[in-house]
C-alpha cells in the first residue's frame, strides 16, 4: 500500500499523510464527462474516503492507480482510462 494511513483523529496530520493521501496527495484534478479524475497513487483507503466524502457516487482506482469518482449508477463504474481507449 502506497503512503502512511490518516493519523487517528485527535492526533495531528503528518506530512507524509498529507502527501500520500487523498485528497491532498492528488497531484492534479480533472472533470472527464462527468467524472471526478484525481491523479496520485491511491490505494483502498483513498477510494473508502472519497465515497465518505461524495455520498451516492461510486469511486474506484483504475489501472493508474488514480482515483474517479463516478455519479450514481446502477452498473459497475467503467474507468474513464478504458472508456476512452
Amino acid at each position: 500500500m502506497p503512503g502512511p494511513d490518516l493519523p487517528p483523529a485527535m492526533e495531528p496530520m503528518t506530512v507524509q499523510a498529507l502527501l500520500a493521501r487523498w485528497p491532498t496527495g492528488a497531484h492534479k484534478s480533472e472533470l472527464i464527462d462527468g467524472i471526478l479524475y484525481f491523479t496520485g497513487t491511491f490505494d483502498e483507503r483513498d477510494k473508502a474516503c472519497a465515497e465518505r466524502t461524495y455520498p451516492g457516487r461510486r469511486a474506484l482506482i483504475n489501472s493508474a492507480h488514480n482515483l474517479e469518482v463516478h455519479p450514481t449508477g446502477e452498473d459497475a463504474p467503467i474507468s474513464v482510462l478504458d472508456r476512452h481507449r
